[in-house]
């Protein structure tokens, strides 16, 4: 009621049986989205209703939205190349917004409910082995990024995790890494912190002995750099940043990754596969996965299984010979008997 009295005194108020869906889109990435969502998502959402949503049902009127139309629009959008997690992703925004239709009580059902997203197609991940790690960051050493690159190698976090660090989120004694905040970079060239996607993604991570001996040879080489621009470094202090200490661009991070991958002559893999790289050498290793987990911040034990699924069949195999060692029981001959 609020809503609608606020938009009557502004001169906005439209009656809902000529409210458009272009109208009522626009209305609540004003009015709900950009209060309750975060500024990166906000920019996604925005993006594909001016895109995608408005332009094939802009001109319907709200209420005349039919479960088939938005069903057709899937098909074609699918057809014209976007993949089905992107139609999935279309999915939800218009789900989101017309779900808040309903509660705002320009819609007496959420048509959305009515349709199929498509099934999202599960694609062989891709991650490197030891020798590609190792072939990897021996020409990273050449690079100003090889304390970053190394940092996700040996901890799976995530990029916008990485960039928001500061020099206190790092303990050298107790050798660990704290994660409490992420770094976007908007469309508009601005720079954001926001907090972590759930509270697991809030955690504490331990440092291998070889990452915390190339976080204190880097932070050496940082001092000395602000001690030259007469500008000490200090604990709020962003991690890796430029000179100066801005925050550096999240895309040219990933461009540099990319073509130092194609010059070691390796298997090119995202920098987000990284992530996944780290997390399936642990699983291989025989690590529990509640500590890779708590590791990457995944919100359950579940997530990670299912995210890691195809490692499954070697550490099943690895579990049955370990069974085998622990009871090391060795079987003879006997005669078969068959049951009577």
């Amino acid at each position: 009621m609020r809503n609608v009295l606020t938009r009557i005194e502004g001169g906005t108020y439209i009656k809902p049986a000529k409210l458009t869906v272009g109208e009522y889109l626009k209305q609540w990435l004003d009015d709900y989205a950009k209060q309750n969502l975060s500024p990166r998502s906000f920019e996604r959402y925005q993006g594909i209703i001016q895109r995608y949503l408005t332009p094939a049902f802009g001109k319907l009127q709200l209420i005349q939205l039919r479960p088939q139309q938005l069903q057709k629009h899937y098909t074609e959008i699918l057809n014209n190349g976007l993949n089905p997690t992107t139609v999935r992703y279309h999915h939800a925004v218009i789900h989101v917004a017309l779900q808040t239709a309903v509660k705002w009580g320009l819609v007496s059902r959420n048509v959305a409910d009515a349709v199929e997203p498509p099934r999202r197609r599960r694609t062989e991940m891709q991650i490197w082995n030891e020798d590609d790690i190792n072939r990897f960051l021996e020409t990273a050493k050449e690079t100003q990024y090889y304390a970053l690159f190394y940092t996700v190698l040996f901890t799976g976090m995530r990029r916008s995790e990485l960039l928001a660090l500061t020099w206190g989120d790092i303990d050298f004694i107790f050798s660990q890494v704290h994660v409490s905040r992420s770094l976007h970079h908007l469309k508009d060239g601005s720079y954001i912190f926001t907090q972590p996607k759930s509270d697991r993604s809030r955690r504490t991570i331990a440092l291998p002995p070889s990452a915390l001996l190339v976080l204190s040879d880097y932070h050496k080489a940082k001092e000395i750099e602000r001690l030259l621009l007469d500008k000490p470094l200090t604990d709020s202090d962003l991690v890796f940043s430029t000179l100066e200490g801005k925050p550096l661009r999240p895309n040219t991070i990933t461009r540099a990754w990319t073509i130092l991958a194609a010059r070691c002559g390796i298997k090119r893999i995202r920098f987000h596969d990284a992530r996944h790289t780290h997390a399936s050498l642990m699983l291989k290793q025989g690590i529990h996965p509640k500590i890779v987990q708590e590791r990457l911040g995944h919100a359950s034990i579940q997530m990670t299984l299912d995210t890691y699924s195809h490692i499954a069949p070697g550490l099943q195999e690895a579990a049955a010979r370990k069974f085998d060692g622990i009871v090391n029981h060795t079987p003879e001959k006997v005669p078969v008997k068959i049951p009577r």
